[in-house]
């Protein structure tokens, strides 16, 4: 039986854990618009990683009527998978995060859906695992049922927000190493040293402090460490935004542009999205000029609660209106 503390401690490890893939997933959502905006001319290098939502006429249940990127106020779910313990196959959205856009108003919001938030599934969506279950579990049970992982994750998610959504992107953390590799690496300035574990074999990484060219599984390595005492010195946010500005750097650097390609095929690899090439440009020059003080981050507030001896997230109802309320209107609707 866990103790107040162990769930306690339990409970900050998961969020930590959650902060971690919230972060990287607009590292590589960075990276994405970045090769976007490289390759415009090439959208077919794009073709392997564009998979179209199924549903009926081509738009959200929740849209009267369908929307025109970098015209409309959209919204786009973007899914951090966690495959690499499965070699890429099947594996788990650890972390759902909707953002919407608004090209008016140039207000971009990012709200995180708690992945242990309680939901019901049909036995049309999830087949022998139809029942209440966590939310985190809808890309498996869609994949398993033929229902459709993504369509299935983004199905509940509209549920539970009651807000529609136009897109989605879903990315892993091999793309994010590999799309670094094709880079040539990062350079990057560590302030503070440090060590981290290799999530690809499990074997330990020095960083020292100084300048130092990081290759993909070192700078995913930079970017995950949370449990080091540096960290009260030199916080997680303060290396990210370090490797987003090094990595940008690379990417609009000219000797990029002749590695298009390989960057395309790994994208197409490891990143699924019902954006295509052309979508992604269009966002990119839309919004590649906001200020970062008209993006606004969303809570879902609420509290762990055990039914039938699960943990569940249960949101606090008043809050989550005022959230959805707040979405909402950021989409005009």
């Amino acid at each position: 039986m866990l103790t107040i503390r162990s769930r306690l401690e339990k409970k900050q490890k998961s969020k930590k854990k959650r902060i971690i893939l919230y972060s990287l997933l607009f590292i590589v959502l960075v990276l994405l618009a970045g090769v976007a905006y490289i390759v415009k001319q090439s959208a077919d290098a794009f073709d392997s990683s564009y998979h179209e939502l199924e549903r009926p006429d081509d738009k959200s249940p929740f849209r009267e009527e369908g929307v025109t990127i970098s015209d409309d106020p959209i919204s786009v779910l973007l899914l951090g998978l966690e495959d690499y313990a499965t070699n890429g196959e099947g594996g788990r959205t650890d972390t759902m995060i909707l953002v919407t856009l608004n090209p008016k108003t140039e207000q971009l919001t990012t709200t995180l859906i708690p992945r242990d938030t309680r939901v019901d599934y049909t036995a049309e969506e999830a087949g022998s695992y139809a029942g209440t279950h966590k939310i985190n579990g809808a890309y498996n049970y869609g994949s398993l049922s033929g229902y459709g992982a993504t369509e299935l994750t983004v199905s509940k998610v509209e549920e539970f927000l009651d807000v529609p959504i136009d897109e989605y992107v879903t990315v892993n953390f091999t793309g994010f190493r590999d799309i670094v590799d094709v880079l040539g690496g990062v350079e990057i300035d560590v302030k503070e040293g440090f060590w981290e574990d290799n999530i690809f074999n499990n074997e330990r990484i020095d960083f020292t402090e100084g300048v130092q060219e990081l290759d993909g599984e070192e700078a995913l390595a930079f970017v995950r460490m949370r449990k080091r005492e540096v960290n009260n010195i030199y916080s997680r946010e303060e290396r990210q935004v370090q490797f987003i500005q090094a990595s940008m750097k690379e990417i609009l650097s000219a000797s990029t542009l002749f590695k298009a390609n390989e960057i395309s095929d790994v994208i197409g690899e490891n990143v699924m999205t019902s954006l295509n090439a052309t979508e992604i440009y269009n966002l990119q020059r839309a919004y590649s000029d906001m200020d970062s003080s008209k993006i606004e981050k969303l809570n879902v507030a609420g509290e762990d609660q055990q039914v039938d001896g699960v943990w569940y997230f249960t949101p606090d109802e008043q809050q989550l209106v005022e959230t959805i309320d707040e979405i909402k209107a950021n989409l005009e609707i």
